[in-house]
């Protein structure tokens, strides 16, 4: 399918991943963006503000009469609207609700007015723990966690629609996706950007557990990138496929790579209790992604964390400010 001159409905568009799919899409295409502001930041998609080919509606998934108007004369959904890991914690019901429900009635609206293929952005939690490495999309599903429970329930309604009526959707699995505009407060915290913003601060990172647990940290460019090629692809239907850089960094090699960035490898990392439901061990098999659309990532590791670095330093951020919002146990 050729990604050019469509209209496109992005949900949670104004999110980490999803503002970096947006200014792809926009490139050559028509975008509308749904997102309830509940993670997504205005500020990400600021940028394009003025652009006759976006148009924003602040709106929830879960909104069934919303989702009936938004779908019209729509020919791609790529549905990233998602309530998170840590926040499932303490909302199970809602995450449930966001990402299990919302998905279904996302599915069923895009199907009412002939959407052309709806692609569904799950997440690499809904494998859990490794039972083998590298994990292919053969791995069972053995979530840990509410989120990634509702993660699989999006997943098999997505595919179900498929088979039950033969509607062209598909599933793509992103591992750890970390760069620019990526979240460090509250419940959307993540580990890079709470690790740079603890260390800029000299301050030791802290880790929850012994820190061996590991993760295939994917930068954002390479994610959006495999989306898109993933989305293209006509084997795709009906499938669900890894996008990942395919190695996986431990936690504890993780805070060293970035203290040694920032030049302060005299900052030894404080270890805290265990975070609930949290995995050992992520390391995705790409081979997949490779064969059925030529995914190759770009960016290892440490080349991310620099631009990470580089691009949080030329934000007009108070590196002293946002740490005192700070909140340890972020679940």
């Amino acid at each position: 399918m050729d990604l050019r001159n469509l209209n496109i409905l992005v949900t949670g568009g104004a999110g980490f991943i999803g503002s970096h799919l947006v200014d792809e899409l926009l490139k050559e295409n028509r975008v509308v963006i749904l997102d309830d502001f509940s993670s997504g930041k205005r500020e990400n998609i600021a940028h394009h503000e003025g652009n006759p080919n976006l148009r924003v509606v602040t709106g929830d998934v879960r909104n069934r009469e919303l989702l009936e108007e938004i779908t019209r004369d729509i020919d791609i959904v790529y549905h990233l609207a998602v309530r998170c890991l840590r926040e499932s914690i303490g909302s199970p019901e809602t995450t449930h609700e966001v990402n299990a429900t919302g998905t279904l009635a996302l599915l069923k609206a895009s199907l009412a007015h002939s959407v052309r293929r709806f692609i569904y952005v799950s997440s690499s939690e809904v494998y859990g723990t490794a039972h083998y490495v590298p994990m292919d999309e053969k791995h069972p599903f053995e979530p840990t966690t509410v989120y990634g429970a509702s993660k699989v329930a999006g997943e098999l309604y997505t595919l179900a629609y498929q088979k039950t009526f033969g509607y062209p959707s598909m599933v793509v699995r992103p591992f750890n996706t970390y760069g620019p505009r990526s979240h460090f407060e509250g419940v959307y915290g993540e580990v890079i950007p709470r690790f740079v913003l603890r260390i800029l601060n000299g301050k030791p990172p802290i880790i929850f557990g012994d820190g061996t647990q590991t993760r295939d940290f994917t930068f954002v460019a390479d994610t959006v990138r495999g989306i898109l090629l993933a989305s293209q692809c006509d084997a795709m239907i009906g499938q669900a496929v890894n996008i990942a850089r395919g190695r996986e960094v431990s936690i504890n090699d993780l805070a060293s790579i970035i203290a040694q960035q920032l030049g302060r490898n005299d900052l030894s990392p404080i270890h805290e209790r265990k975070r609930p439901g949290d995995v050992m061990r992520h390391y995705a098999d790409i081979s997949k992604a490779t064969r059925l659309f030529g995914f190759v990532p770009d960016v290892d590791i440490e080349q991310g964390i620099t631009s990470y670095i580089e691009w949080f330093r030329a934000q007009d951020y108070s590196a002293g400010e946002l740490l005192d919002g700070e909140r340890v146990f972020n679940w």
